[in-house]
């Protein structure tokens, strides 16, 4: 299992939203040997957002060769030929890193602002996928779909990626999500807030049953853990302001949830917490600082990786 970061796109009550911020955060993670760098995507939240892919291609000549991610990104909201020709656009100018990570996305709020019917998502993404692949392909033939048509649209110049970068699609761990993973996706993102080890591994074996019946193989099909909010403190009251006053009321979710699930507390609770999500089969974590970011994302390499290479070779 290796580590990502998320881009600090949201604002917990300290985040300046400035270029330098996020190059200092992209260049750091990089020189500390993370291996992805992702942006998740809202247009409104209930806290202030930074424009995912805007923020991507902003940290581009500062992410040395780490892989580029969207954790996810919503084609149905943005438009799937909108998305296509940005998201494109970065895979190029990065020289072939993204992976496009993609969802319906849960907030009704968003599809409120582009007029779009809540209740229509799953179709919508279902095609959206379809239509992505068939802008990216030189080769390919053009969708019709019952909302989406790329006959006559040609997105040049094409992504760096032969066929485009792959497309992986987020599921919670829903029966109908990971069979969409199976049918169309390139990979599974799953998501830390909304996961345990032990749903991953129920969730993993059952993709992978739809993948073989799907007439794919499993054993080469990859997967990473997104949206795993970290804290790393030995002050017990630090890590209870974290769970109580900042993120159980930005994700609206009880904080004795959060505190079991997430990676918020001593080095020791951390290292313990990812270690038991690395045992079950997690192929990346995509990590995503509360606060201090910088400071977070070094605690975090000094204090508990080294923890959990030490459990590794202990057992």
């Amino acid at each position: 299992m290796d580590f990502g970061l998320h881009l600090p796109l949201m604002d917990f009550g300290g985040n300046p939203f400035t270029l330098e911020h996020l190059i200092r955060y992209a260049a750091a993670g990089y020189e500390l040997g993370f291996r992805g760098l992702a942006a998740n995507d809202h247009l409104v939240y209930s806290k202030p957002w930074l424009d995912g892919p805007t923020a991507l291609a902003a940290v581009l000549s500062h992410s040395g060769d780490m892989d580029l991610a969207t954790t996810v990104s919503l084609p149905v909201v943005r438009g799937p030929v909108p998305l296509a020709k940005s998201l494109g656009a970065i895979d190029r100018l990065s020289g072939g890193r993204l992976i496009v990570c993609v969802g319906p996305g849960s907030s009704a709020r968003d599809y409120a602002a582009v007029g779009i019917p809540f209740d229509e998502r799953w179709k919508r993404l279902d095609e959206a996928i379809q239509t992505l692949r068939a802008l990216w392909n030189r080769e390919s033939t053009a969708f019709k779909g019952n909302f989406y048509n790329t006959e006559g649209i040609v997105l040049e110049p094409f992504p760096a990626q032969e066929s485009g970068p792959p497309i992986w699609v987020g599921s919670w761990g829903s029966t109908a999500g990971l069979q969409r993973v199976a049918r169309l996706a390139d990979g599974w993102l799953a998501s830390g807030y909304n996961t345990t080890p032990e749903s991953f591994v129920k969730n993993w074996g059952q993709l992978q049953a739809f993948l073989l019946a799907a007439g794919r193989n499993p054993t080469d099909f990859p997967n990473a853990m997104a949206t795993m909010w970290l804290y790393v403190t030995e002050e017990e009251n630090d890590a209870e302001r974290m769970l109580n006053e900042v993120l159980a009321p930005a994700l609206n979710r009880p904080a004795a949830e959060l505190r079991e699930r997430l990676p918020i507390g001593s080095a020791l609770q951390c290292a313990e917490k990812l270690a038991a999500y690395q045992a079950v089969g997690v192929q990346r974590i995509y990590l995503w600082p509360l606060a201090d970011e910088l400071e977070q994302i070094k605690i975090f390499r000094k204090q508990v990786v080294p923890l959990m290479e030490g459990r590794v070779k202990h057992k």
